[in-house]
Parts: C-alpha cells; structure tokens; sequence
C-alpha cells in the first residue's frame, strides 16, 4: 500500500522502517526533513505538509509527542481531514488523550473518514524490532481491513473497542509501570539500606511468587471475577508482612510514603471484617470508591485469553 506516516522519532523511525522492510511504499513527513532522509533514500516520498500526506496515501499513521501535535497535524490548517479522500484512515499510534482521540473521530467522521487511536507499547527497541503491542480503538473493519499493515509494524495488533478504547489501555499500562517503578525503588532501598546487597536482593525476589508472574496475571483470578474467597494468602497475614516492612523502614530511615498507603488500605480492609479472606480482597474497596459494579468476568473468557497466549 501506499502508507503516509508523520512523526519519525525515537518510535515512529522504527515502525515506518519496518513498514518500508515489508514492502509499503511510504509518503513521509516530520518537523525535520533530516529524520526522513534515510526513508527517501530508499524510495520514500516527502510530503511538505500533513494534507500532502493524506492526499497521497492509502491509509495514514501518526507518532507524535503530545495531543496538541496530533490534532494540529490531524485537524490544522493543512492538516489532514484537508488531504485525505473519503473512506480512508487515520492510525494515530501516539500516546492519546481520549478526549482529544474522540474530537478527532468526531470531525473526520463528518467526512466520511475514520480515525482510530492506535498506541504502542514496546518502546524504541520493539519499535525497531517489530516486537511491540499495538492497542487499537475504533472501527473494527477498518482495524480488520489494515491488519496486515498493522502486523508490519507489530506482533500484538490487538481490537480493544470503540474510539479511545486503545488509549485507555496504553494509559492503565503506563501509570501502572510508573506506580510500580515507585514502589519498587521504595521498598528496594528499604532492603538496601537494611544491609542487603542489591544484586543479592534483586536476584532473591525475582525467583519468588511475585517476580515468577506477568504483571497484570494474578488480575484474572481474583479482581476482575469478584472472587477473593478461599483464601490462598490471608489478608491478615498480608496486613501483618506490609506492617513489619514499613516498620522496617522507619527503623533504618527510608521514607515509604506508597507502602505506608497500603497499610492504611489494607487496615480499613481488616477492619471490615475481612482478615480471613484473601489478601486481594481489599481491592473491592477501590471498586466501591470509583463507583462501578461488582466486577463478575466470566472464568471462560479469561482461560481464552491465557490459551490464546500459548498458541502465540
């Protein structure tokens, strides 16, 4: 296909590179016609403006830092609802807002062009190795009509749902990496500062329950079905360990503010009566603060997604 992309950066060079490797000829724009040169000099087409892109291509993707970027190229002055012909898509792979994601739907659905949210996961190297999530929300036809291309760039093109659905995804993974980092770099100069080396340590904990599991596994079993009894850990037994570390941690003087919160959680958990159900179980109270139903996920459509992985 004839394939515009606007935004070579740290991510879009990789991707727009791996589209070219599989055969894509590409229409190219960026702030700096020095980051294009090395898609030009293998038959690449410069396009002096975001609507010269969407005149010229099939189908369009963007990579860009902020949100004003993307509706600047999107809907600015010749941007590309100027350029691009009808029935035709945006790809827009940056990191999102879901407002701004869903304005841009709005107004190019209105000439009869479809825009869906597509944000990566993988950073630079997945990037440049096509070893990346792709998060998609939108127009599930037009997802599956570019698939193809889609898979050029990534190994996990995956459908979420309607129009900012993707981007929703990428931000729910990407606060989660940051909360993470900071409670590791926490609780890891806790153990240092207590007299543990730090290779010892890191080597220690990864091999135990929690470092032997993706991320985001232990979800399925207990959160996302409601189901926190019986108790394979207590919550008792839980609120009693996060005790003894912030305990731990005042004693040899290292500040743990995130930890400290957890305690308090997992104490009003404890005082609803809770401590022998399992130690997720105060999870339920952040559900009832955001106001949403009893989470109830149908055990056959998590144990689809966990065999769809293995035959990956």
């Amino acid at each position: 296909m004839r394939v515009g992309f606007i935004g070579l950066g740290m991510m879009g060079k990789g991707m727009a590179a791996n589209l070219q490797k599989a055969g894509h000829d590409l229409v190219v724009h960026d702030l700096s016609r020095a980051a294009a040169e090395p898609f030009l000099a293998k038959g690449a087409v410069w396009a002096n403006s975001p609507r010269e892109v969407g005149e010229r291509s099939e189908i369009v993707f963007t990579s860009l830092p902020v949100p004003a970027d993307v509706e600047q190229v999107a809907l600015g002055p010749n941007g590309l609802i100027e350029g691009m012909r009808s029935d035709t898509a945006l790809f827009d792979m940056s990191t999102n807002s879901v407002a701004a994601v869903r304005q841009i739907h709005a107004a190019f659905a209105e000439k009869n062009l479809y825009m869906l949210d597509a944000p990566v996961s993988g950073g630079p190297s997945g990037a440049a190795s096509g070893k990346m999530a792709i998060w998609v929300g939108g127009d599930e036809q037009m997802f599956n009509r570019h698939k193809t291309v889609l898979d050029a760039m990534g190994d996990q093109a995956a459908y979420i749902g309607p129009i900012g659905a993707g981007s929703i995804a990428k931000l729910v993974h990407n606060c989660t990496s940051a909360v993470l980092g900071a409670a590791l770099a926490e609780v890891f100069t806790m153990g240092i500062k207590a007299g543990v080396d730090a290779v010892d340590l890191w080597a220690a904990v990864r091999q135990g329950a929690t470092g032997r599991v993706r991320t985001f596994d232990r979800l399925g079993d207990k959160f996302l079905q409601g189901k926190h009894d019986p108790a394979d850990f207590a919550l008792r037994l839980l609120h009693k360990d996060v005790g003894l570390a912030v305990g731990l941690g005042r004693e040899v003087g290292v500040p743990m503010r995130l930890a400290n919160m957890v305690y308090e959680e997992l104490t009003e958990a404890m005082n609803r009566g809770w401590g022998t159900r399992n130690s997720t179980v105060g999870q339920l109270l952040q559900v009832e603060r955001a106001g949403i139903p009893p989470l109830t996920a149908d055990p056959e459509r998590i144990a689809a997604v966990r065999e769809a992985d293995k035959q990956k």
